[in-house]
């Protein structure tokens, strides 16, 4: 038996993919590999070599910002971003697919103006509307409220998920629409028991990046969120830095801590975020 050639040709291409792919993934675990290995240090040892391997490893950190932290505590911030986060993906979910199933299975006159009318909003990022935006949260009397955060979260962040989730509404077959009507269920049975029991793919996908997009907000909490007791984590992470600025060892720590919920739900999330908007591009 002969054994299979592989072109030179081939070979020098995948080489060179697999070149790539190391060097972006260099490029992505170097800063996480640095902060996890500098909180495990002391500052002489961090100024020293801070990629360095930690030898021996220092606890000290960690036990001082999980349980002798100054206020806020991170327990206190870990709590308010998760408010935040649990606020605001249940809100613009329950919205997003309720506004998507009506513009992908119903008919109205002004349906399609409105729906272009959200894609606009698409254009404009919360940064571009920061000033009236901040008037509005201040005349409903929300700063220095988690709700003047979650609020406005959800209002920039609905468009671009009704959008996705119309498109996965319109891949329904209408035969199965006219089946649950001739059964007796209404509109918004049909929804609630036939459409979002086949939708959780991307009602998935949507819940997790929704819930990316909160944990790691920080421009709106830094507009809001004055009093100390109310910062969410990447705002905290920035007060930190600013008191513990000369600790490095100890600022790294914080934000080691502060990255494990985001990676730990991702790596939960991850195959739910792929799947819901992979079968929406094969379906849509």
């Amino acid at each position: 038996m002969t054994s299979r050639s592989v072109s030179p040709r081939r070979l020098w291409t995948r080489s060179f993919q697999y070149l790539i792919l190391a060097v972006v993934v260099i490029m992505v675990f170097a800063p996480l590999y640095q902060n996890i290995v500098s909180g495990l240090k002391n500052n002489g040892e961090t100024r020293k070599c801070s990629y360095c391997w930690p030898d021996p490893f220092r606890w000290e950190n960690y036990i001082r910002i999980l349980f002798h932290g100054s206020k806020p505590t991170f327990w206190t911030m870990l709590g308010n971003s998760l408010y935040v986060l649990v606020a605001t993906t249940v809100g613009v979910l329950a919205i997003s697919s309720l506004a998507a199933f009506v513009f992908a299975r119903m008919t109205f006159k002004g349906r399609d103006v409105i729906f272009n009318f959200l894609m606009i909003g698409l254009l404009f990022p919360i940064g571009a509307a920061i000033l009236p935006v901040f008037l509005t949260v201040r005349a409903m009397n929300l700063i220095d409220s988690l709700w003047g955060v979650i609020l406005p979260q959800m209002a920039f962040d609905m468009a671009g998920f009704i959008i996705i989730l119309r498109s996965f509404f319109r891949t329904i077959p209408r035969e199965l629409q006219d089946a649950a009507y001739i059964d007796g269920c209404n509109t918004f049975g049909f929804f609630w028991y036939i459409m979002v029991p086949l939708m959780r793919p991307a009602l998935a996908a949507v819940a997790a990046l929704e819930a990316i997009n909160s944990w790691n907000g920080f421009f709106l909490p830094l507009l809001v969120l004055n009093k100390d007791v109310l910062w969410t984590l990447p705002l905290g992470t920035m007060q930190f830095n600013g008191q513990y600025g000369q600790d490095i060892a100890l600022v790294q720590a914080f934000v080691t801590i502060s990255m494990v919920p985001t990676i730990v739900f991702y790596v939960l999330a991850e195959r739910q975020i792929v799947s819901g908007l992979t079968s929406g591009a094969v379906k849509g």
